[in-house]
This record gives structure tokens, sequence and C-alpha cells, in this order.
């Protein structure tokens, strides 16, 4: 297996965003060519950077033979489905199939562009033979896993058409749920949108015991917005500029890639694992009767014991295990999980941001298309972020049968990380920094590129604080939340402080936020500051860290960590 040389360009900054975006305005995703962002060119160096001590592997396929028990293939592929009355949707999808090991193993939703479902147990060893068939350079990242570097899907091991990619690592995970997606720089953002993404479960011993439902009563919700034109085709970018800085919003929301998305349940409890796969979309879940949350799991698995909620705050990225029991709900009865309304954080001094992130401009229908004349670049307007809008509809159509869960009192054992054992504090400043966009420490991604503080010791436990400074952008100045990732593995969210002008959008999202347990991805609102901490274990290499809003990490919102012995 070769490696594979790939473009190498930094994040669109706003000087380049304009010229880069404005082009693609309009533009519907092809079936071979999903994305409508070129390349921008390169913006030199980011500051106080040096290569890579680890530099490029010769290869990222494990030396010797194969010793996992469970084989699968992945196909990037260009496909059609009917999510809309008429015409097909021209889609990218992740075409699955079983090699070795049981069928189970996959699971496909029917009627969707979403990849199968993966369903192992901590401790299996899983080889995925990956192959490309798209027009544009890809590769996937197990977002959640615990892998090593060159497993990891980072973008310097992108394949182009035609090639393949060897992955083969073990389930070091618990139970929980996982996802994976693609990871190409600059080009994450459209190749999600247009289909390439999956859930991914992992089961073991600590969760069988629980007795907690599962087969058809253990249901995965993907919930993602789009925007279709008048030929039913997806329309990314519509926008232009504002879509690139902001974080794309579409107008009409879709549930493992269908639209109006009805789940017909059984009188009796469920597990509903819900992912915020959106591009930057921030979702606020309330229940129509207003009825509370019971919370059973988070990004890392399970919770130590439930916990309740009146609402759930979910970012880009994050997952959520919900508890939800249809025991007492009469036949034919049906509720809407529906998104709040809440603050949206705003612009300062007019400027792009006019109206704020999430409204002013772009602010527009419910379900249904949006106009085509009202948005910013006269194009589509979105769902207002801050607004309320239904999500999915649950209807209650048959009696449970046989015998139904209870709620554990206790779920899981978390070992929790202590700051005492922490050999450093780390600041990460999430700021906007004209010409190069949206920045970590005012520095932009580099395929290689790891500045000393980002260099850390193998078996270390560090914090890491997050502090969302914003900037000057446009005129004026703007501050946006963002979703923070760390690949590799799980960590734990020790604080949150915010102050200053993103007070009042921060209370109104903040009795959502479900911070207890493992996590993978945090958000970070403006004016505040997230302190995580976490172990950097068992692997060596290059491994990332970025803003999961899709268009700010395509924008080079993203920077590598290496992990050294």
């Amino acid at each position: 297996m070769k490696t594979l040389d790939r473009r190498r360009f930094l994040g669109l900054g706003a000087a380049s965003v304009a010229a880069t975006v404005v082009a693609a305005c309009s533009r519907s995703l092809g079936l071979t060519s999903p994305s409508v962002i070129s390349p921008a060119p390169e913006l030199g160096d980011a500051p106080s950077a040096t290569l890579s001590a680890s530099g490029v592997p010769a290869t990222a396929v494990p030396g010797g033979p194969s010793t996992a028990d469970t084989a699968i293939s992945l196909v990037a592929a260009p496909d059609t489905v009917g999510l809309l009355p008429g015409t097909l949707t021209r889609v990218s999808t992740l075409r699955g199939a079983v090699l070795e090991g049981e069928e189970g193993v996959l699971q496909q939703l029917p009627g969707t562009y979403l990849g199968p479902t993966v369903r192992l147990n901590s401790g299996q060893r899983l080889r995925v033979e990956f192959s490309s068939e798209i027009q544009q350079e890809t590769i996937v990242h197990w977002h959640g896993l615990h892998v090593p570097a060159e497993m990891d899907g980072h973008p310097r091991y992108a394949i182009n058409r035609g090639e393949s990619f060897t992955y083969e690592f073990d389930i070091l995970n618990r139970a929980g749920t996982y996802w994976y997606h693609p990871h190409p720089h600059g080009i994450t953002g459209p190749q999600v949108y247009a289909g390439m993404a999956g859930i991914f479960l992992v089961s073991d011993d600590e969760e069988r015991a629980l007795g907690l439902p599962d087969g058809e009563f253990d249901v995965p919700l993907v919930i993602q917005d789009r925007t279709f034109d008048a030929q039913n085709q997806l329309l990314y970018l519509s926008n232009g500029m504002m879509d690139q800085m902001q974080g794309f919003l579409g107008d009409r929301i879709l549930v493992n890639g269908q639209p109006d998305f009805t789940l017909q349940v059984s009188a009796r409890p469920y597990r509903l694992r819900l992912l915020n796969g959106s591009n930057s979309r921030i979702y606020k879940l309330g229940w129509s009767d207003g009825s509370a949350f019971t919370v059973i799991g988070t990004d890392g698995g399970l919770l130590e014991k439930p916990l309740g909620r009146p609402y759930i705050t979910l970012a880009p990225a994050e997952r959520v295990e919900l508890w939800v029991d249809f025991s007492e709900r009469p036949l034919g009865s049906q509720i809407v999980l529906q998104n709040e309304p809440y603050d949206a954080p705003a612009g300062m001094g007019g400027g792009m941001m006019g109206g704020g992130m999430m409204g002013g401009a772009r602010s527009g229908g419910m379900m249904g298309r949006g106009g085509r004349d009202g948005g910013v670049g006269g194009t589509t307007d979105a769902l207002p972020l801050g607004g309320r809008y239904p999500i999915m509809t649950i209807r209650v159509e048959s009696e449970a049968e046989g015998a139904r869960a209870s709620l554990p009192p206790r779920l899981s054992t978390i070992q929790r990380l202590s700051p005492a054992d922490a050999t450093q504090t780390k600041r990460v400043a999430l700021r906007m920094q004209p010409p190069r966009g949206w920045t970590l420490n005012g520095r932009s991604f580099e395929m290689t590129g790891v500045a000393p503080e980002e260099r850390v010791k193998l078996g270390s436990t560090e914090i890491w604080e997050f502090v969302n400074e914003g900037g000057m952008m446009m005129g004026g100045m703007s501050s946006l939340p963002h979703p923070m990732h760390m690949h590799g593995e799980q960590f734990q969210v020790l604080e949150r402080r915010v102050e200053g002008i993103g007070r009042s959008a921060w209370e109104s999202l903040s009795e959502g936020f479900v911070d207890e347990g493992w996590k993978d991805t945090v958000l970070v609102m403006p004016g505040e500051s997230v302190k995580v901490i976490r172990r950097f274990d068992d692997f060596t290499g290059l491994f990332l860290y970025h803003c999961h809003n899709l268009e700010h990490e395509d924008m080079g919102m993203m920077r590598n960590f290496e992990v050294v012995a």
C-alpha cells in the first residue's frame, strides 16, 4: 500500500473566502463532485510551528498478516436516493459489505444516503478495506474511537478515485455511540453534507449486564439539516461567504437521512441514541409536551447513573443516549421532538454578522423549503437556529410484547481523572484572525505542522482550556460557538466559565449540557472558557484537534497535536 501525496492547502481566510465561495453560490452538489469549494491559495506558514518529528509513515497498513476477526469493505461512491417526491437526489455515500465475520456487523438503514451502522464488541479487531469512486480525495475518520495515529483518518492519508486504504485496529473503547465520516482537509464539510457518514456502535459486558433495550428497541437517530433546490438536488454554501464563515445552515431537517421522519414505537421503554450529524447547526431539543429527558449516555458511552435534563443541547458531532418510556402513552398518540427557542449569539458592530449567527438575514421557513430570494446572496433562507421547529415525530403504534426493560439506578463505572495528575494546562484560543479566518491560537492547519506546545508526552495527563475569544471580521466584532473535538482518547469536562456578551446565549442553553461522563466533543460558547482533562495513552504520532463546525474545520480551524514517547 503506497502513501499518497495530497494537496496541501491551508484554511480559507476571510480574504480568500469571497473569491472561492461566491463562485460556488447556488450550485447543486453533483453526482461525482459533491463539493462546491475550491482550494484556496496557501497563506504561508503558521506562526511558531515546526514539522512533526514523526513525519509521514511509509505505509498505513499494519505489518504482517491480518489478525482481525472481522473485516468489512467501505466504498465512497456516488448514488441517488429518493428523499423528496419527484426527481431522485444525487448524493455520495459509504457503501459497506461484510468480508469476514458475522453479517449483523453491518446494518443498513432503509431509504437513506447514510452508510451502514457498524456494531462490534469491545476487544474485537476490525479490518476495513476502504476504496473510493468519487472524484475528490477522501479518507475516513473513526470519530470517538481510540485507534493508532495511522488508523485515525488523518487527511495526509487521503486517497484519490480508484485507490484504496486498509485500516486495522482493535476496538479499545467502552460501550458507546460513535460514528465515522470523511476527513480530507478543506472538503470534509461538502462530503459529509453529500451523505458520507454512519453510526459505529460498541457493546461490552458491562453494558449487556444492564438489560437495556436492544434490537429494534435500541434506535440510532442521526439529525441533519439540508437545503434542496427545485429539482430535489442538494444545495451547499448557497449563501456564499456567510455560510463559510458562520457554518452551513439548511432549511429542512432530516433524521436518518429522511425528511419528515416518523418513528413508530411500541408502548414500552426505548434506548434512543441521538447524533448531531449536521455541519454546524446546534440543537436545543425538547419534547412537544414539555416532558423532561432521562439521559443515560454521552459521546464516550454510558453515564454512571441516569440524569434528568429539561432539554438537551446538542452541538455538531455530539451524541446523547436517552431512556424514553412510552408505556403510559395510549395507542395512536404521538409526541414531537422539536428544537426549542434560545438566544442566538450575535455579532457586534454590524458587518457580516448583522443580525447574529443564527437569525437575521438567514431566518426563514420551518420544515419546508425556505424562500429563494431572502437569504444573503439572494439564494436561500435557513431554518432559524434559535427558533422552534419540529425534528421528528414519534407515534405509539402497538402494545408491548414480552418483558419490559427497567431503568437501572446504576449504569457504569467511570474512572475520574484528577487535575492533580495533570502535568500541565494548555490554553487554546479560538479566534477570528483575518486573513486566516477562524484559528486555534492564531494558527491554521498545516498537514504535518506541530507547534512546540502541541507536543504531548505518551502516558501523560493534561488539562486543555478552550477559550472562545471571537475576533474582528468584516469590519465588526464576531463571536460564534465552536464545538471542539479532540481525536484519540475521550476527555472529561472539568469546568465552564462564561463572561461578557455571551452570557445570555449561554444561559439559554446551559441547562441542556451533559458534561458528565466521557466526551470527545464539547461546545464552547462565545465568551466561554471550558477546561477538559484527558490522558494520552497507548499510541504515538499525529492526531487532530479542531472545531467540528465543518465549514470552520475546512477553513483551517484545525491543528495537529503529536504524542511522543
